[in-house]
This record gives structure tokens, sequence and C-alpha cells, in this order.
């Protein structure tokens, strides 16, 4: 007979999940992982030690947003005070390095940061790759199940700017089968640091989705997000589109195939596809609006061009294309010193390749030359961000 202390063990055994199999959803789908549920859109972590660690994380990145980058910003500025620099001169990036790069107390916040973010992804790793044949198993579950398509292109020749490793998550977008996990609670945890309310219920993508403008005529029937992700955005559009066909495209195969196995479970009919955002294979003035989020700054200077004239050519004429990203070129904010070593720092220690040289792009220039007409008067789809949409004309 079990004594209390014993079957007190094996509930925590199952919590823990260090030697039971993981259950399936009690309501959910054949195959449907949720070994400690959901709350709303989002799955819950497996574990509740590792939920622990990802609330630390989360909530270490939003105490280092403010009060270690306020330390970090005023150590910053005397250090420019002592040299005679005003605060809002244009340094070029090594002069400032050869300021800031020496002082411990700079260099200690961007420790910080980076190690934060190191613990972040490979607590999450660890855990997904420790239960990978269910993982992989559920995924498998779900690629031929609706609503909503998804293609997978094994054999598709992945370019090198696509390899890198962004914001250093293991194996980057395509070199790990749980990149669409990791990706998910991972930027999870740094929407935290930047917005009161995070992102666990897709809020800032649902926000994002219901800010884009209807072409002039009304007509939205096909909408394409490029460079899709996980699917989050792509997700909110056929929300709020509900009679329209919405695509999402990425190169990475598991970040599809994690936002297509989401998008089912959610009952949200969105089809995914793994191609290049600068080469669709979609045919000519296809779409009524094509989207994009935040992906401009992860791509070499030339590929975001190459993106935008695709962009026009799957455009229809009266429709448009909404690139939501940083500022850049003209448009781009003017920055503290220590706001540039902040974006060099990103750029050199966060895998942020192009950062800089996004930074440096005449983006809305491109835009006009790839044949897409600016919309002056189109607000900035966050508060950060600044990129204006161009339509196609006739």
């Amino acid at each position: 007979m079990l004594d209390r202390r014993t079957l007190f063990a094996a509930a925590a055994t199952t919590v823990a999940g260090s030697t039971l199999p993981l259950r399936e959803a009690i309501a959910g789908a054949p195959g449907d992982l949720e070994p400690r549920g959901s709350v709303g859109r989002l799955e819950r972590l497996p574990l509740l030690d590792l939920e622990s660690v990802h609330d630390f994380t989360a909530g270490f990145r939003t105490w280092h947003s403010v009060a270690a980058n306020q330390v970090a910003d005023a150590r910053a500025k005397a250090l420019f005070k002592e040299r005679g620099i005003e605060l809002s001169a244009e340094l070029p990036v090594k002069e400032v390095l050869s300021i800031l790069q020496a002082d411990p107390i700079v260099m200690m916040s961007g420790r910080l940061w980076i190690s934060n973010q190191q613990v972040t992804w490979k607590s999450i790793a660890d855990r997904f790759h420790a239960r990978a044949d269910e993982y992989l198993a559920e995924m498998e579950s779900y690629d031929k199940r609706g609503p909503g398509s998804l293609e997978l292109n094994p054999d598709m020749d992945i370019p090198d700017y696509a390899k890198h490793e962004i914001h250093i998550q293991p194996g980057g977008y395509v070199g790990d089968p749980f990149a669409g996990h990791l990706y998910h609670y991972g930027t999870n945890s740094f929407y935290h640091g930047s917005y009161d309310d995070g992102n666990d219920q897709d809020q800032i993508h649902a926000g994002t989705a219901n800010r884009l403008p209807v072409p002039a005529d009304g007509k939205v029937k096909r909408i394409l997000d490029l460079g899709c992700g996980i699917g989050q955005l792509a997700i909110s559009l056929k929300e709020r589109f509900p009679d329209a066909e919405v695509w999402g495209l990425d190169v990475s195969g598991p970040m599809i195939r994690y936002g297509h196995m989401r998008a089912v479970d959610l009952g949200v009919d969105v089809n995914f596809v793994q191609r290049l955002a600068e080469d669709t294979h979609f045919p000519d003035n296809h779409f009524d609006i094509v989207t994009s989020y935040l992906i401009h700054h992860e791509l070499p200077g030339q590929i975001s061009k190459d993106v935008l004239r695709e962009a026009h050519r799957i455009a229809r004429p009266g429709g448009y294309y909404y690139p939501v990203d940083f500022r850049s070129g003209t448009a781009s904010r003017r920055r503290s010193a220590y706001g540039t070593f902040r974006s060099w720092w990103d750029h050199r220690w966060n895998g942020e390749i192009w950062r800089m040289e996004f930074a440096a792009l005449a983006f809305e220039d491109e835009m006009e030359k790839a044949g897409l007409k600016l919309n002056p008067k189109a607000k900035a789809a966050l508060r950060r961000f600044g990129i204006r949409h161009g339509v196609k004309q006739a």
C-alpha cells in the first residue's frame, strides 16, 4: 500500500518530468503534447523548473533594460563629458569604442545582457533536446493536418546568410530541428524586457496586423508574410481578414513547421511554405498585401534590396508592401554615444551580423527604386519602428 510520501514523490516526478514520458493533452488532438496545459494561446513550458528559469531570465532582462542600462548610460555620458564631447555628436563607431570598451561598468552591463541571453537559450534548448523523439513525433503528426497547409523543402539550398546564429540562438533559425520552439519562448523573454505586457498572447503581432492599412479599393483576397518565422503575424492577419488566403513564407523549415503546428492548434487557416523571401516562386501581381516583420535588419543589404524588388513583383497594382523593422538611413533616430555602442554590441556579440549595415541603408530610397511609391502619411507600425509602406502603382 502506498503511503503519503510515496504518493507525493510520484506526483513530483510527474511534474518535474525527469522520468515519466510526456502526457498528451487531455483535450488535445492525437500527438499533441501539452504536459502542463496552456495559458491562453501560449502552451506552458514542459517543466516547472524550466518555466521558473524562463521567468527569471525574462525578469532579469527587464531589470537590465531599465536599471543596468541607466547606470551604463550615465557612465557613458560621464566619460564623454570628461573628454569635452557633446552627447549629440555623431561619432564614428571606432571612436565610441575607444572610449567605452575599456570601462568596466559599461562592459559589465553588456556582459550581463549576453550572459542572460545565453542562459535563456541553453535552458530551453536542453529541455527540448532531452525529449527530442517525442517532440519531433509531435511535429510529424501535424505536418499533414489542417486547417492550412505546410510545404517543407528539405533539399533546399540554404544560403549562407541564413545560417548565422541570430540573437545567438543555438543553431540559428535553420540549424536546429527545434528552432521554432526556441525562437518562440526565447523571444517571449525578449519582449518581456521591452514591453510592459510582453507577448505571451501574440498581442504585439496582433496589434501590428490590426494597424496594417487596407488597399484603397478595399480588396484583400491574398496576403503574404515574408520571413514569417513561427507565423505569429501571419496568424494574426488571418484572424483580422478571415476571408483572405494567408501565406507565411520563411527560409527555415523548423520555424514554419512549428508555426504550422501552432496554427493548427489554434484552428487558424494559414499556409506555410519554405522558400526564400527574395525568390518566392509566387506569380506576378498575386497579393493584395505583402508584409514582413523584422527581417530586413537580419539580411545583407543586397538581399534586402532583392526582397523589395520581389515584393513589388508579387504585389498587385494598388496592393502594397509593408515592412516592419527598425529605422534606418535618414529615418534613423540620432543615438547617444551609449546607444551607438549598444547597437555595435548587438551586432558584434548578439549575432546581429547586418545590424550596422541595415542602419546605414537608405531603406526608403531603396523602396522607391524597387518601384514602390511611399505613403508619407503611414504611421510607424510600432512605437520604435518607422518604415512606411510602399504602394504598387497600376
